[in-house]
């Protein structure tokens, strides 16, 4: 790779036994996949063995639907990925952690903890959590209102940094000769009392190898953006055209700028879900086979879900109710119900056709067709400024993850934009982003 050309990134965005909501009825697939350990292995050592930036696990602390029809069920992702810290070397590890239902000491200890033991790999996907079930699991009988989690997300990740910084790295001196293994001075206490929190720190983790974890968000609202602008060094994000994507990535990367910080340090990563076949018929057969093993009764629950509604509000051969269309003010996920509404005018859609669309990647960009015309598509995104490299989603894994890094990634690499080799160690050196300083040095 030539030096100082922009490179592409690359994530697997994991997910059980693929991103399709029917993918563990495939025949070659594992239903068990979920709980599987050997499974995730697997999975990270070819996305590994493929040089790939990192590995993301989305979730929610709450059951997914009723089971019924796809597994409800997921391994608590930093437990899951320091075990996969250990079968892999170099690969970054992102897990999403919910800043709702979480302490900024606990959950400070626990990444500072995963990016010691992987050797500087960690990467936290921030979110706010958007679902009132995940709110009834916590004692509570609804959400917090979308502003307040986010201001309370705030706030968190400010006392996070600070416990990361409580260390300086000096302050362990180990001296056998004196007995003195500590310089107090250089452990910093907080004394942080603020309007959701009070942690008097410093935390009992030495400072970990990357500084932060690498700190991701993906939440496209106005106050998600906002956020992202002032805090995130990635940004994963759900863009089902070219041109919507394009006005995110202008838009997130001029809020940057605004905020004081470097936008060419926030990477912008759209979701892709690749249906790659050897000619566009075969892909086309593959994408109909994962539809016809649907079950729409599921995709109607999901998009209920998504507008805080009934599923008896909705008639599978009609558009969306006129009041959805109006766009009614949600406290859970409204840049997603906002794409949804926007992919279905767009298209004059009805409601089976949309959760038909919805079945492979809940409303990231899906596309069928060649190796070729994948890796097409990723470079016409990536050169023409609307991303800096994608989250792959796999319909089904590991099939579509090893179609995607034995037939799409020879032709990235053959323009010279993909690396061929790991160039560092820590998520941060993949990234190409900074050791952040510490705020309590000097």
């Amino acid at each position: 790779m030539s030096a100082g050309r922009r490179r592409l990134h690359l994530n697997a965005f994991l997910m059980e036994a693929g991103h399709h909501e029917a993918a563990w009825r495939l025949p070659h697939s594992n239903p068990r996949a979920d709980f599987d350990l050997r499974h995730w292995i697997e999975l990270a050592q070819l996305a590994e063995s493929a040089k790939f930036d990192s590995l993301f696990l989305a979730d929610g602390p709450a059951l997914i639907g009723t089971g019924e029809f796809r597994p409800p069920g997921q391994l608590e992702p930093l437990t899951l990925l320091t075990a996969l810290s250990q079968a892999t070397s170099r690969i970054g590890l992102i897990a999403t952690v919910s800043s709702t239902y979480n302490e900024p000491y606990n959950l400070a200890r626990r990444l500072a903890s995963v990016d010691h033991v992987s050797g500087g790999r960690a990467g936290w996907n921030i979110v706010t959590s958007a679902g009132a079930d995940e709110a009834a699991n916590f004692g509570l009988d609804d959400r917090p209102g979308h502003a307040q989690r986010y201001a309370r997300a705030d706030e968190f990740l400010k006392v996070a940094k600070a416990l990361w910084d409580s260390w300086e790295s000096e302050a362990v001196v180990a001296d056998r000769t004196t007995g003195r293994y500590a310089d107090p001075e250089r452990l910093h206490r907080l004394g942080h009392q603020g309007r959701y929190f009070k942690v008097a720190g410093p935390l009992n983790v030495e400072r970990p190898p990357q500084g932060y974890p690498l700190l991701v968000q993906a939440g496209s609202s106005e106050d998600g953006k906002d956020f992202a602008a002032r805090h995130a060094e990635a940004i994963f994000t759900a863009h089902t055209t070219y041109e919507r994507a394009a006005g995110f990535y202008a838009d997130i990367k001029a809020r940057t700028r605004s905020a004081g910080r470097d936008p060419d340090g926030v990477i912008v990563l759209p979701g892709i879900v690749p249906y790659i076949g050897s000619t566009e018929e075969e892909a086309r057969a593959l994408a109909r086979q994962f539809d016809e093993l649907r079950v729409p009764e599921y995709g109607l629950r999901q998009l209920a879900a998504v507008f805080e509604t009934e599923p008896s509000v909705f008639e599978l051969d009609q558009p969306l109710p006129e009041f959805i269309l109006a766009r009614p003010k949600l406290e859970g996920s409204q840049s997603r119900s906002d794409l949804i509404i926007d992919l279905a005018v767009r298209e004059q859609l009805t409601v089976r056709q949309i959760i038909s669309r919805l079945g492979g990647g809940r409303g990231h960009f899906e596309f069928v067709g060649t190796p070729e015309q994948v890796a097409d598509t990723i470079i016409a995104w990536f050169e023409g400024g609307a991303a800096d490299g994608f989250n792959i989603m796999a319909p089904a894994l590991p099939s579509g993850l090893a179609v995607f890094v034995e037939h799409v990634l020879p032709i990235l690499r053959g323009k010279g934009l993909f690396r061929e080799e790991y160039e560092g160690t820590t998520l941060r050196e993949h990234y190409g982003l900074p050791v952040p300083a510490n705020q309590f040095h000097g």
